[in-house]
């Protein structure tokens, strides 16, 4: 069996596909949220070093998946653990060569990958800007105002993709997450102004 095929079965003989997609949306808005959050704090207090600007971001985002990994990891492998040893004592058996013994050792580190990565991934996503500046590459607006855009950008993708998932209008979805992402700008930029 492939890699990909195996995988899949390990995730529907746990249910945990919905987990898997939904630790990665969850996650991966706080990343993007988080990104946002520090890009304003920069923007209202004037800093323009991008270096400055890139490596605070790049601390959240390592930060952020340090703690989905080891989180994801923990919870899921104790939850896994628990169902696994209560299919044992429903079935009398060992179970330990079975398929979901594999998958209760496997699908935690899936689960973990999928709500660590996330806000990694995002956040080199939202920084592009940033190191397209760095490298001397012009850019329409100021790279952190393009990084603000590319982040309100994901957050709206973000809420897509949801709406899609949960059988909602697109636009409806995306424009939910988006309002989220502007009432959090305004928020800083009201505290800013104080």
């Amino acid at each position: 069996m492939r890699p990909a095929a195996r995988l899949s079965l390990l995730l529907r003989i746990t249910g945990s596909q919905a987990i898997v997609r939904r630790y990665f949306v969850v996650n991966g808005f706080d990343g993007a949220l988080a990104l946002l959050g520090l890009l304003f704090g920069f923007y209202i207090s004037g800093e323009e070093r991008l270096a400055t600007v890139i490596n605070a971001c790049i601390g959240t985002a390592v930060a952020l998946t340090v703690s989905g990994l080891s989180s994801a990891y923990i919870s899921e492998s104790a939850e896994q653990r628990k169902a696994l040893n209560e299919l044992r004592g429903a079935m009398v058996s060992d179970l330990e060569d079975s398929a979901h013994a594999h998958a209760a050792r496997v699908v935690p580190w899936l689960v973990a990958a999928a709500n660590g990565l996330a806000p990694l991934l995002i956040a080199l996503a939202i920084l592009t800007p940033l190191w397209l500046a760095q490298a001397g590459i012009a850019l329409a607006l100021t790279p952190l105002e393009l990084a603000i855009a590319t982040a309100f950008g994901i957050l709206f993708l973000l809420g897509v993709f949801l709406g899609h998932v949960g059988g909602r209008f697109w636009l409806a979805s995306g424009l939910v997450t988006l309002m989220i992402a502007l009432v959090t700008a305004g928020i800083i930029l009201g505290i800013g102004a104080l």
